[in-house]
């Protein structure tokens, strides 16, 4: 069933969500020409992880999350396809960034591929796993005002440390910050499934 959830996920995205693909194309290409290069890679990396919160608000337009409801498939499995569905777009994003990061290093680059690399990581599972508990509880109709507040907020922080070179000073702390983003991410994962289990719908 899982494997269905998917799909259907898939489907949805490839005929909403192709502006992204254009939004990271622009961004990557201007990450060869901006001063500040790593605001070029979190902006796609951060836009891929509303995803999965763009395809509920769909779910929810077109009735799905009713419909859902008569199928073979309980709501933790419901929650755990936008989860993966973010995982999978999420990380084919981090893996191109990842291969910029190193042409960038090859290039005669000056920073810290592993402190660069969990930076970028960790910004980019903050927004999704602050704002899709949030959406599973209340709706997305509710969740729109935190959506746009959270990616207005979590720019204006990307802003700021990146004026701190903040990815700077993770030298050595660069597995700790990797552990605690994938922590961060399942932990907003099961609270997510309590959160749509207890919804009525």
């Amino acid at each position: 069933m899982m494997k269905a959830l998917l799909l259907k996920e898939f489907y949805v995205a490839s005929r909403t969500c192709r502006s992204f693909l254009l939004v990271i194309a622009v961004f990557f290409a201007l990450s060869f020409f901006g001063r500040n290069s790593q605001f070029f890679f979190l902006y796609p990396l951060t836009m891929v992880g509303m995803i999965p919160v763009t395809l509920l608000s769909y779910d929810e337009r077109d009735g799905w999350d009713k419909y859902s409801l008569t199928l073979p498939c309980t709501r933790a499995q419901l929650v755990s396809a936008k989860y993966l569905i973010g995982l999978i777009f999420g990380g084919v994003v981090f893996l191109l960034v990842e291969l910029l990061l190193l042409i960038g290093l090859s290039m005669g680059g000056n920073f810290d591929f592993l402190s660069m690399s969990s930076a970028l990581l960790l910004m980019g599972l903050l927004g999704p796993s602050i704002l899709m508990p949030f959406v599973f509880k209340f709706g997305s109709e509710k969740g729109r005002i935190a959506y746009y507040f959270v990616l207005a907020l979590l720019f204006a922080v990307i802003a700021f440390l990146i004026g701190m070179g903040f990815y700077e000073y993770l030298n050595g702390f660069s597995w700790l910050v990797i552990g605690a983003a994938v922590l961060l991410y399942l932990g907003s994962w099961r609270l997510s499934i309590l959160f749509y289990e207890k919804r009525e719908l």
